[in-house]
């Protein structure tokens, strides 16, 4: 079939015959277009999919391997100041009472190692396809089913309410400027990053520890979502343990106005 029609009483010329016609032009726009976001799409790329979550597990990888890099920083920071502590003991000019008074202010700072009995708490994620266990609650939301940084803070606050003398979260000790966060399902804690589950030990009486988490406002709150959607919690006792003494940086940052 011919692309133009001949009309009658008219004659179809060449020139006619050659003319392009709108839609044409049209279509080889379009293919041109095409070809341009393409040849764009995979320079972009450089040969990778662009629709994958590849950059966020790049910078996830990031943020774990600093975490590693901060671990490391902070034992070997810790093995420098028991350095110069051995070095400042030898002859420092300072009395005994001066001593013990020093020794004391370390132990309140958290800086030092601390023994004595513990309990430990645990916190967990509910599974992944947990539903209401009792009736008249509404099916979980997958906010439902995490561990939030206030569940954390929480059990801090309410062990030292019940006269924890020292706090470890996970494998770090709490000292007055420490600041317990988490972002999304991960704890950051002094510039490392914590998968759960999630353990908080303190030290001392342990059932005035526990009678201080039973009594918690916050906790009974998050004990409902353990029973009704089974979020993790677990108390143990420890026996006598050592917690390990702060070994990080200790400067204060505060805000400052902008000129």
């Amino acid at each position: 079939m011919s692309n133009s029609a001949d009309f009658p009483g008219t004659e179809s010329s060449p020139a006619r015959r050659r003319r392009v016609r709108p839609v044409r032009v049209l279509t080889a726009g379009v293919f041109a277009l095409a070809g341009l976001i393409f040849f764009t799409s995979f320079n972009t790329a450089r040969g990778t999919d662009i629709r994958t979550d590849a950059s966020l597990l790049r910078l996830t990888d990031l943020i774990h391997e600093r975490s590693r890099e901060n671990g490391r920083l902070e034992e070997t920071n810790s093995a420098l100041r028991k350095d110069v502590e051995a070095l400042a003991e030898r002859d420092d000019g300072s009395t005994e009472a001066e001593d013990d008074r020093l020794a004391e202010l370390e132990r309140r700072a958290g800086t030092q190692e601390l023994q004595g009995e513990a309990i430990t708490v645990t916190l967990d994620d509910a599974p992944p396809d947990a539903t209401a266990k009792l009736p008249g609650y509404p099916e979980p939301q997958p906010d439902y089913l995490v561990i939030h940084q206030q569940d954390l803070q929480a059990v801090v606050n309410a062990m030292w309410q019940g006269g924890a003398e020292g706090v470890k979260v996970m494998d770090q000790r709490l000292i007055s400027t420490s600041a317990v966060r988490c972002v999304g399902n991960t704890l950051i804690l002094q510039g490392r990053v914590y998968s759960p589950p999630y353990r908080i030990t303190a030290v001392g009486d342990p059932e005035r520890l526990k009678k201080a988490l039973a009594s918690s406002p916050a906790i009974q709150n998050y004990m409902v979502y353990v029973n009704v959607y089974g979020l993790g919690w677990k108390v143990e006792d420890d026996g006598r343990v050592t917690l390990p003494g702060y070994s990080g940086a200790v400067d204060l940052h505060h805000a400052e106005p902008v000129e």
